[in-house]
């Protein structure tokens, strides 16, 4: 297949399957007339890319999942370079949950925090939900 049916087939753009071709990790065959030619083993390169890519890898790391399937093995994610890089994601994203979890955290303490001081406001004004507002200006809103 030429170019355009292999961007259309893997949802993409012909100038995506330049770039991977100029980074090595598509390769075209040449026709007599110099037109790119992919064939089915090149679609499932690049639906191991772009599945790869869209759980979060970049580029470069999905290099060992495409060596991998051009060596041959029915799946990018069965040589020991693939699951090295699972691995380095699954720390990498272990690290990314430690972080959110933390900001998690002190979000919920600003919060109960917040809600402590309005129900003091409140309760000093005698208004349930808080006192009432107070214009910017100085008088109170009606």
């Amino acid at each position: 297949m030429r170019i355009g049916e292999l961007a259309a087939r893997a949802g993409t753009t012909t100038r995506t399957l330049r770039y991977y071709e100029s980074r090595g990790l598509l390769s075209a065959r040449r026709t007599g007339n110099g037109y790119r030619t992919y064939d089915e083993s090149d679609l499932l390169l690049l639906r191991q890319i772009r599945t790869l890519q869209d759980f979060g890898f970049g580029l470069e790391e999905t290099r060992p999942f495409v060596e991998c399937l051009r060596a041959g093995h029915p799946e990018g994610d069965s040589c020991p370079a693939s699951l090295q890089v699972y691995r380095r994601k699954l720390d990498e994203l272990d690290a990314l949950i430690g972080e959110l979890s933390a900001v998690r955290a002190k979000v919920g303490e600003q919060l109960a925090r917040a809600e402590s001081a309005r129900d003091v406001l409140a309760a000093d004004a005698g208004v349930p939900g808080g006192p009432e507002p107070v214009c910017e200006l100085g008088g109170e809103q009606p």
